[in-house]
């Protein structure tokens, strides 16, 4: 578990009824395999009792809410590679689990100019039922098995999937997959390198976000400070918002982890 973070709420809170889904969701895979996969913006749920933040119901099904396709393309790579997994159970906009806790963005007041009623004037009471009932969990969910995926004499990879829009800004992104690293190129590069092959591809390096500028929080912590292989893979949402798109790209970008994997030595 992350140094200074609480013992989590796992159980039913304050703000999520007994019959809604669990804040976090772990998907089986082989404990002693070669890499974890997160998922950090998985879901656009929000508990009943913040009543949509807000917002009309149109509007959780849009990126400001969560990453469209991610989930499904991060499920596929994980039945792929017969590896854990392990997927946010509610939208970002309730709080973002990919930030750290003192971020302006963790419980965002508006995203792409979208105002979130339910986030503006929050009480210090009210973030911290967020933190203990959405984030902790989630993340001592990733703690828990890097532990015991550790345990052997390999150490696990770690890959977050992503995704973003076509455009932004009035700018009509290019890339089809992008690609966020840091420091640690062992994943990245030859990942980039096997994507480079594929003559129908536009691969962003560190675009359209990058992590020299910030990582987020999950790979962060959980990989790069720990010295675990890792990257953040983000595929452009129009490609796999549909079951058929994200099954046919993360067969696309299996391939190439699948290569990275073993040049990382993780293989």
């Amino acid at each position: 578990m992350p140094q200074g973070m609480a013992q989590p709420q796992t159980g039913v809170g304050r703000l999520r009824a007994a019959d809604e889904p669990s804040p976090v969701e772990v998907v089986a895979g082989d404990r002693q395999g070669p890499v974890l996969f997160l998922c950090d913006h998985a879901s656009n749920l929000i508990p009943r009792s913040l009543d949509n933040l807000g917002l009309p119901a149109d509007a959780l099904n849009k990126h400001v809410a969560w990453d469209i396709g991610a989930a499904d393309v991060a499920r596929n790579l994980a039945a792929e590679f017969n590896a854990p997994l392990v997927l946010s159970g509610y939208s970002r906009l309730v709080i973002d689990c990919n930030r750290t806790l003192t971020d302006p963005t963790s419980i965002p007041l508006a995203s792409d100019d979208l105002e979130i009623p339910g986030n503006i004037s929050l009480s210090g009471v009210e973030a911290t039922q967020r933190t203990e009932e959405f984030f902790q969990p989630y993340h001592t969910a990733i703690a828990d098995l890097l532990a015991e995926m550790g345990t052997g004499d390999a150490r696990p990879a770690v890959i977050s999937v992503h995704s973003f829009t076509p455009s932004f800004g009035g700018f009509q992104r290019p890339w089809e997959v992008g690609v966020l690293w840091n420091r640690d190129e062992r994943l990245s590069a030859p990942f980039m390198a096997a994507l480079a092959r594929d003559g129908d591809l536009t691969v962003g390096d560190n675009e359209p976000y990058s992590a020299k500028e910030n990582f987020g929080y999950s790979v962060d912590v959980h990989a790069q400070d720990r010295g675990l292989p890792h990257m953040l893979v983000e595929i452009r949402q129009d490609l796999i918002g549909t079951p058929q798109g994200a099954l046919q790209w993360a067969q696309r970008v299996g391939v190439a982890i699948k290569e990275a994997l073993e040049a990382a030595g993780c293989l």
